[in-house]
């Protein structure tokens, strides 16, 4: 019903995948993979509400004037995740990380201990030392090609470092875990004992491959809600970034007069028009769009994983639960990381994201977006075939 397979031209459109090669230290003709925004054009509803507005051809000062733009999200919610949110709870903000930021300032101090769990996104590491707080690193643990956390050390970590704020991604990027409620729960747990809050970047909510399931962290329980700063956005599910629209729910009221007041701060007030836009006709009617998509990217994830067993079965695929980002394991190969980023870049002309940017647990990986058209797809993989050929 949706075509996922035509390639988009997106070369001169001011994309950053595309056309920051050179700026990057790229060949200008080096076939990107790294950024997490998909090849695939928005669902058609959004297209035509776009359109539409464009056609009326008055763009001044926005914001949601009716109830529609939260019952969208209300809806999608309810019906995908079993949460109920409340009109008071949202806050409407530009990006996540953006979000993060507002966050880190209001509920902690320079030189408080903000606490992550690498490998992570590696804004997480970044916006903690920019606003002055100390990095506290929690190592996930790899066990059977699986990722787990590690409680034990994460308490005495918050005890001794005096831990103020928790990061949680979920579902994770780059490792693509899918916590699951038991997982949840016990991170909570520990951090509500000790007074730590959370801010939870659930941003790939939406991506959760068969088998697995999705679960709020806010909505586990309500002492979890009061404790939360959630962060939550379109942006990822439709593809729609450049429209900078995020969803944040903050159901605790005093939290949330402190993260409003860190946001008026910046002097951001109103949202992004064509961002709200979009928003609320992907939610309304972006559905049967997305669960085709998610098809279509368990079709890419079996093209990859048949393609390291066979042709590079030194590399283990980390299998991923969520997002269409993979997480590839190349330690085997006994490479340094320049080594192995040289071989991607100057041999298969690829761009990955180097695993040691998402910290030290990241050295020897690397990270693939496969949220791209088969044949794009294949192409990327015929290069590593060439390029790791021998090795």
């Amino acid at each position: 019903m949706f075509d996922f397979d035509t390639v988009i031209d997106r070369r001169g459109t001011h994309s950053l995948k595309y056309d920051f090669a050179a700026r990057r230290g790229m060949p200008d003709e080096i076939l990107p993979l790294w950024v997490a925004d998909m090849d695939f054009a928005s669902p058609p509803a959004v297209l035509d509400a776009l359109a539409q507005r464009i056609r009326h051809g008055v763009f001044g000062y926005s914001d949601a004037a009716d109830g529609g733009y939260f019952n969208s999200l209300k809806k999608w919610y309810k019906k995908r995740f079993d949460w109920e949110i409340r009109p008071e709870w949202l806050v409407k903000t530009p990006g996540v990380v953006f979000a993060i930021c507002a966050a880190i300032r209001g509920l902690t101090q320079p030189g408080d201990a903000v606490l992550i769990q690498q490998p992570v996104y590696y804004p997480f590491e970044s916006v903690i030392k920019v606003n002055n707080r100390r990095l506290i690193v929690n190592q996930l643990i790899l066990e059977d090609n699986r990722y787990r956390m590690n409680l034990e050390e994460m308490e005495r970590q918050i005890i001794d470092e005096q831990v103020k704020l928790f990061i949680l991604c979920s579902p994770h990027n780059p490792v693509g875990r899918v916590w699951s409620e038991k997982e949840l729960t016990a991170v909570g747990r520990l951090c509500a004992k000790y007074g730590v809050y959370v801010v939870a970047d659930e941003i790939h909510a939406d991506f959760v491959y068969t088998g697995y399931r999705h679960k709020v962290f806010a909505a586990i329980c309500p002492e979890f809600a009061q404790n939360c700063i959630l962060c939550t956005a379109p942006t990822k599910t439709f593809n729609l970034a450049g429209l900078q629209i995020s969803n944040i729910i903050i159901p605790n009221e005093k939290l949330r007069r402190i993260f409003k007041r860190e946001i008026a701060k910046t002097g951001y007030s109103q949202p992004n028009l064509m961002g709200l836009l979009a928003c609320q006709a992907a939610y309304e009617e972006g559905e049967a769009w997305l669960e085709e998509l998610i098809k279509y990217l368990e079709g890419n994830l079996a093209l990859v994983r048949k393609f390291l067993e066979e042709k590079l079965p030194k590399v283990h695929l980390v299998e991923p639960e969520g997002t269409y980002l993979i997480w590839m394991d190349f330690r085997a190969l006994g490479l340094t990381d320049k080594e192995l980023d040289e071989l991607f870049v100057k041999k298969a002309g690829l761009w990955l994201d180097t695993g040691k940017m998402f910290g030290a647990g990241g050295v020897g990986f690397q990270r693939m977006n496969i949220a791209c058209p088969r044949s794009l797809l294949q192409e990327a993989l015929d290069r590593m075939e060439k390029a790791f050929c021998g090795l």
